[in-house]
């Protein structure tokens, strides 16, 4: 079967990647089952490429060794909105492009152990929008409620808000 070709990540979806940096990585499972992970490395790798380190991921691994294809999906969970990728995935254990990931995460302040690093080619991209847009909310109505809950639900769990120091 042939693959569908790269497609080009808007300045917007490079945006929401960069920022929020967690993603949902959707993989198949020899059985044929769905394999659901959380990645706190999602990056940009470049205009038509995607990449997330391999950090405590075994079952996600052997999957796309297997079975290369995924769906990734980021979303800003106070804006409730976001990107599904989906495309084929090159695990990278070595070698001179792994070493560059590498150096990419290094700099970047990721300093946990680094078993592989998964380079995703984005074949179909697509927006993932909240019903709430439907009904004619703005993103700063959402926003702020959204907020609000999140503020809420520290409070209730840890108390005041402490300042950070610096």
């Amino acid at each position: 079967m042939q693959r569908a070709r790269a497609v080009r990540l808007t300045e917007e979806m490079k945006r929401v990647v960069d920022e929020q940096r967690l993603a949902f990585v959707a993989t198949v499972c020899p059985d044929g089952t769905p394999n659901l992970s959380p990645k706190g490395t999602i990056a940009v790798w470049d205009d038509s490429h995607l990449i997330f380190a391999d950090i405590c991921s075994p079952g996600t691994i052997a999957n796309l060794k297997e079975r290369p294809v995924l769906e990734i999906n980021v979303v800003d969970p106070v804006a409730r909105k976001g990107y599904r990728f989906k495309g084929t995935a090159t695990v990278h254990g070595e070698g001179p492009l792994f070493e560059q990931m590498l150096a990419f995460y290094r700099q970047r302040g990721t300093r946990s152990p680094i078993q592989h690093i998964v380079l995703i080619t984005v074949e179909q991209a697509s927006p993932l929008l909240s019903p709430a847009y439907d009904q004619g909310e703005t993103e700063q109505q959402i926003a702020s409620r959204w907020l609000a809950r999140w503020k809420r639900l520290y409070r209730e769990r840890y108390g005041p808000v402490v300042p950070l120091e610096r």
